[in-house]
């Protein structure tokens, strides 16, 4: 999806509002989901162009993206910078706070036991993610 399409989606939903067309809350809320979605899956291709484990994450506050994760574990030498505690560092950085109680996540796989420890201690609403890291392409071990 292109950026003019992506930042164009919540004006032409505020526009269908005002018109009297609007879609029902249930069907607004998927139209910003799949925005999210493809906004992790555009980090997880970065984390795959650099060079790194083919993960991406976001975390979205009032249906705005506030926190952008691509995989950095190869690129930056560290073990605990998965795409989903680069997304929340973002987030908590441009918030000025940690505590991300009415933020959600969308990831591109289920994150590991230590991300979604990270996200709790963050205190997120929500958490929505693809498949399993084994399905997700990345490196195995022995």
């Amino acid at each position: 999806m292109s950026l003019t399409r992506r930042a164009l989606l919540p004006l032409l939903t505020a526009f269908a509002t005002l018109r009297g067309m609007a879609a029902t809350a249930a069907e607004t809320a998927d139209l910003f989901r799949r925005e999210f979605v493809e906004a992790a899956f555009t980090m997880k291709r970065e984390a795959e162009q650099s060079g790194d484990q083919p993960y991406g994450a976001v975390v979205v506050l009032d249906n705005a993206i506030i926190g952008w994760g691509p995989s950095r574990v190869v690129v930056d030498n560290n073990e605990s910078a998965h795409a989903e505690r680069v997304a929340l560092r973002d987030a908590q950085d441009r918030l000025g706070r940690a505590d991300l109680a009415e933020c959600v996540m969308y990831s591109t796989s289920r994150p590991c036991a230590a991300c979604e420890q990270a996200a709790a201690a963050a205190g997120l609403a929500r958490m929505y993610y693809g498949k399993d890291a084994t399905d997700a392409g990345a490196p195995r071990k022995g």
